[in-house]
């Protein structure tokens, strides 16, 4: 008896162990997916319309229109980069709340699906769906969908012409927010129906501050000048902004981000290739300037691509040179 229940007592231990060694592998697999990475673009995209920057026209139209738990038909326009999307995300979670956002909002790229065949399946189909529920929190819950439709002018003009039928037949349970970068190619019917917003370039400072806000949150060292020069090149897209500094802060490891580092990680041609170019141009020696295209050809053997633009104008420059000789 007294063997038996040892062998009971041995028995039971090899599982023990087994679960023991589920539960820390199930613990590190939890570790390692709250350790996995976020794009900064997308950790840091305004929650609400308040945190969206430099817009204050658009932002004060939109909190009137949350007030009141409506929307018209919206048509975001303006380069990229200024927040068209995060803004109607944004009001879209502030309208719903977190527990109907998914059901209520349907996104589309319409870069990638922008046939009739789209409009007429996908977003025919979720205007038609009707809607039912209520928010948790107790705060007003609009009886409406949105339907977000990003870079709608590469739309081709079948579906935008669909599309206005079905922005007419059900515009009692859906709203659609049109976003683009150029509004002149959405047809008219279209842009009849909807409140048009342009969005502006963010402005240095505005993008200075979220920057550093980033940079200070991430712990990231970039220096004064680097800061400046990474919002000259962004050209007033912030996102274009972030993802050069996370790009440039996983480049450095840890060490100071330079304006030198900014040049490497956006493409950008030197100032002194460009003073190069010029000074050759202006000395009128063919050899001169031959040695100069020699030398950035041989930078872009070694694999720089940002030397192509001034290939092209040294390439240019000689063949006007040698017309005139």
């Amino acid at each position: 008896m007294q063997a038996f229940l040892k062998g009971t007592s041995i028995s039971t231990k090899p599982p023990l162990t087994k679960d023991r060694g589920v539960a820390a592998s199930a613990g590190s697999s939890g570790e390692n997916k709250k350790a996995k990475p976020v794009p900064w673009v997308e950790k840091y995209r305004p929650k609400c319309v308040d945190e969206v920057a430099f817009q204050e026209e658009v932002v004060a139209v939109l909190k009137k229109s949350l007030e009141g738990a409506d929307l018209p038909n919206l048509l975001f326009y303006g380069p990229p980069g200024t927040g068209k999307t995060s803004t109607i995300l944004a009001a879209a979670r502030e309208l719903f709340g977190p527990e109907l956002f998914r059901l209520r909002v349907l996104e589309l790229n319409a870069s990638d699906e922008r046939g009739i065949q789209v409009v007429r399946e996908k977003v025919k189909n979720f205007a038609q769906l009707t809607v039912s529920g209520s928010r948790s929190d107790g705060k007003p819950c609009p009886p409406f969908k949105i339907v977000i439709l990003d870079e709608a002018d590469s739309m081709t003009s079948a579906a935008q012409a669909a599309l206005r039928r079905t922005m007419e037949k059900e515009s009692k349970t859906t709203r659609f927010c049109l976003i683009c970068n150029y509004v002149s190619r959405i047809i008219e019917p279209l842009t009849s129906r909807c409140s048009k917003f342009r969005f502006k370039p963010l402005s240095d400072k505005i993008q200075q501050q979220r920057l550093l806000d980033i940079a200070k949150k991430e712990n990231v060292k970039i220096s004064d000048e680097g800061i400046a020069y990474l919002v000259k090149v962004s050209e007033g897209d912030l996102r274009k902004a972030i993802t050069f500094l996370q790009s440039a802060t996983r480049l450095t490891g840890g060490k100071e981000i330079t304006e030198k580092v900014i040049t490497d990680i956006a493409g950008v041609i030197p100032a002194e290739k460009i003073d190069g170019v010029f000074a050759a141009c202006q000395s009128g020696s063919f050899d001169k300037l031959e040695a100069v295209v020699k030398e950035v050809d041989k930078c872009l053997a070694d694999g720089a691509d940002e030397h192509l633009q001034l290939i092209s104008l040294c390439a240019t420059v000689m063949q006007q040179l040698s017309q005139n000789c």
